[in-house]
C-alpha cells in the first residue's frame, strides 16, 4: 500500500514535476485533476528533464467528483493555509490521501467544506503567502511516511 497525493488543477509544470519526483521516490501514486495548465506528453516531458515520469503512478481524472468516487472509504487530507489544525497533529496511515489545489487559488471551498475535519496547515509566518506547492506536498508525505515507518524504503 502506499500513499496518495492528489493535485486539483495544478497550473505550474514545474511544481508537479517536483511533486511527481517526489512520488516516484517515496512510491506514491500521483493523482491529476484536470484541466492541467502545461501538457504530460512524452515530448514535453522528455524536454523538461522528466526522465524519472516513467517510475510515476500517474493516474488523471475530469474532475474532483471522479477522483473522489474511485475511494469511497478514503482518508482525505486538504492542504490549506485556512485550516487550523497542523498537519503534524493528524495520525497518518497507509493509503490516505493528500489533496492539494492549484497555486493561484488553492482549494475549492466546496473541497474544503467536505473535509473539514482533515483540513490541515504547515506553520508558517503569517506575512508570507505560502510555501511553494512542490515543498508543501514533500513536507506531508515525508511526515506521512515518518509516522508509518517508512515502509518500503531505505
Amino acid at each position: 500500500m502506499s500513499f496518495h497525493i492528489c493535485l486539483v488543477e495544478p497550473e505550474i509544470p514545474n511544481n508537479t514535476g517536483n511533486i511527481a519526483r517526489t512520488c516516484a521516490v517515496t512510491g506514491s501514486i500521483l493523482h491529476l485533476i484536470r484541466p492541467l495548465g502545461f501538457s504530460t506528453d512524452d515530448k514535453y516531458l522528455k524536454r523538461a528533464g522528466m526522465d524519472y515520469w516513467h517510475h510515476v503512478d500517474v493516474r488523471y481524472y475530469d474532475s474532483f467528483d471522479e477522483f473522489q468516487s474511485s475511494f469511497p472509504k478514503g482518508r482525505f487530507f486538504c492542504a490549506t493555509t485556512k485550516a487550523q489544525k497542523h498537519y503534524s497533529s493528524f495520525e497518518f496511515r497507509e493509503g490516505d490521501i493528500f489533496v492539494f489545489g492549484k497555486e493561484t487559488a488553492g482549494l475549492p471551498s466546496e473541497i474544503l467544506e467536505t473535509y473539514r475535519e482533515t483540513c490541515m496547515r504547515i506553520p508558517m509566518k503569517p506575512d508570507i503567502r505560502s510555501l511553494n506547492l512542490g515543498n508543501s506536498a514533500a513536507i506531508v508525505i515525508y511526515e506521512a511516511l515518518r509516522q508509518t515507518g517508512y515502509p518500503d524504503l531505505v
